[in-house]
């Protein structure tokens, strides 16, 4: 039986990249220095700058985390207010688990309606 090897050259195309959900790191690492809205499968919205991709974490800069259960108004209302009068920031860095991610989206391509 013929023993099977991985191509060294296969590995190192690999190297550097990162997957989560099928979406590589770098494309979402498009948005770096721009705000961004985080949509979680929590209660909560994170508003901030991209930072940085881990393997497990997003990191983000001058961030509003906002906890979608303790206000009265409603998400995209709140999303949109922030796109228009700017990022309310609670929070200088935070690190947001990857697998609670729902989407990620700019801030500047929210619509107001």
């Amino acid at each position: 039986m013929a023993k099977t090897t991985k191509s060294p050259s296969r590995k190192k195309a690999t190297v550097g990249k990162r997957k989560h959900g099928g979406k590589e790191a770098s494309e979402i690492l498009i948005y770096r220095d721009k705000n961004i809205v985080v949509d979680t499968a929590s209660h909560f919205i994170f508003i901030g700058k991209l930072e940085e991709m881990g393997d497990h974490f997003m990191t983000l800069r001058d961030v509003d985390v906002h906890d979608r259960s303790e206000s009265p108004s409603m998400n995209e209302k709140y999303i949109m207010d922030s796109k228009k009068y700017g990022v309310r920031c609670n929070r200088r860095l935070v690190h947001v688990r990857l697998e609670e991610i729902i989407s990620v989206s700019l801030l500047e391509d929210v619509i107001e309606y």
